[in-house]
């Protein structure tokens, strides 16, 4: 019998939005150890080139950035006809673009008789300006980077694509009401999908991080004053079984397990990389 291994993606061409941040690097970094060639497509093209020479240069693999504007559909039109040149017809795509934002989070928890005469800090505060942002950078933001980097995998009638979704998508946090929605509508969109993509070769599964730290969050999770938890942050530590946040490194796996061949049967899933948030309930 032969061994398990991710032989199957060398040579394979891998667009990743997203892929200059804080867990798409690290997701970049996997697959460019297994030798599969890949664009990283971002809206700030020079940390792209950056965070891909860097990456090129440690792994010997063909890493390259290219501009990219997820919420943009000829944008990414456009990054297709270089990644195609550059690279050739891709073959795996990974929607990692998403955050959240301050002007989409509401200042109090819940509200209480302490702060329900000063609305501005709960939901009601809310501007629709934030909202629709953070809500359109992630759904969006995987919607249409989809219906514009699959094409080849049509005409292979082969190709998988991984979704990034969030342990908000199964029990949304406090505070984060449109980042939580968005990624509870990527978990739908991806069963959608899958099953719509099943007969010509495309796989459609995602995963779903825990918590981690990254640039969209820190200000949530992070006292900059001293460099300890916040108080969420620690509330987030006391309630994951493993009492710490993710590291990059921990998303590596599964996104090598998810788009190599190995998991050829599995599609229309979610997997959580949580810590076993999802398995605690709280007592």
């Amino acid at each position: 019998m032969q061994a398990l291994s991710f032989n199957d993606l060398k040579d394979k061409v891998c667009v990743i939005t997203g892929g200059a941040g804080v867990l798409g690097t690290a997701m970049v970094k996997a697959i460019a150890s297994v030798g599969t060639k890949i664009a990283i497509a971002d809206i700030n093209k020079e940390v792209a080139d950056k965070v891909a020479a860097e990456i090129a240069a440690d792994s010997g693999t063909e890493v390259i950035g290219v501009a990219a504007n997820v919420l943009d559909k000829e944008s990414l039109e456009f990054a297709k006809t270089e990644i195609n040149k550059r690279l050739g017809p891709i073959d795996i795509l990974i929607n990692g673009a998403g955050g959240n934002s301050p002007q989409a989070t509401t200042k109090v928890e819940t509200i209480t008789e302490d702060n329900i005469d000063n609305l501005e800090d709960t939901f009601y505060g809310l501007q629709m300006e934030g909202f629709d942002k953070v809500f359109a950078l992630n759904f969006t933001g995987t919607l249409l980077p989809t219906m514009v980097f699959t094409r080849d995998m049509l005409e292979s009638r082969k190709g998988v694509v991984l979704n990034v979704s969030s342990m908000n998508s199964y029990k949304p946090l406090t505070k984060i009401p449109a980042y939580s929605a968005a990624k509870a509508s990527i978990n739908n969109f991806t069963e959608w999908l899958s099953v719509h993509l099943a007969k010509v070769g495309i796989r459609v599964n995602a995963i779903a991080p825990g918590f981690f730290i990254t640039h969209q969050n820190r200000f949530l999770v992070m006292d900059e004053k001293t460099g300890n938890y916040s108080p969420r942050g620690q509330k987030i530590v006391d309630n994951t079984p493993m009492g710490k946040f993710g590291e990059p490194e921990d998303l590596q796996g599964a996104t090598l397990f998810l788009i190599s061949d190995v998991s050829n049967f599995i599609t229309g899933i979610v997997i959580p990389v949580d810590g076993g948030y999802s398995a605690f309930g709280g007592v």
